[in-house]
């Protein structure tokens, strides 16, 4: 495989030198059209409610990975279509959901990193609620704002410390 990013390393070869990188638990799918992505960790903690993953996307993306903690809920999408171009357009790198998303179709067409738990049909609610720029621990790993982030194919890898 030769398609990778300018500067990104496999998460492979990333878990092979660095043992005790933490790894997220291989639990996310890939929905965007870029399955390999890497950059700083920006992170929301919402529940069930996109206000502030949308503030986030409509910001310059200047190669960042949104890290969007949405308590793993499968009640309904927190990213779309329309947030997943907004991403692209600002320069986003990735977006990972603890949570769903929808308009699959759509996402699988962007230059867009996308992981998340799975699809659903059914929007967020709009209430403006949750945090932005504080640690989220899902999928067996605790994740801080500017925590290097590398996803591919084979997981996601974080290496906190490093590269801020």
């Amino acid at each position: 495989m030769t398609d990778f990013p300018p500067g990104f390393t496999p998460t492979t070869d990333l878990s092979d030198a660095h043992p005790g990188a933490p790894v997220l638990a291989p639990i996310f799918r890939d929905y965007g059209g870029r399955p390999r992505f890497y950059g700083p960790a920006v992170t929301v903690r919402v529940q069930d409610d996109n206000v502030l993953v949308r503030a986030a996307l409509e910001e310059p993306g200047q190669g960042r990975v949104l890290v969007v903690d949405n308590g793993g809920s499968l009640n309904c999408a927190v990213l779309g279509g329309m947030l997943g171009l907004i991403g692209v357009q600002n320069g986003w790198a990735g977006v990972i959901v603890n949570g769903c998303v929808r308009d699959t179709g759509e996402l699988a067409t962007l230059p867009l990193g996308i992981k998340a738990l799975a699809a659903h049909p059914r929007r967020s609610a709009k209430r403006g609620q949750g945090e932005r720029d504080v640690p989220v621990a899902f999928a067996g790993v605790t994740l801080h704002p500017g925590d290097p982030v590398y996803a591919d194919e084979d997981g996601v890898v974080c290496l906190p410390g490093r590269d801020k």
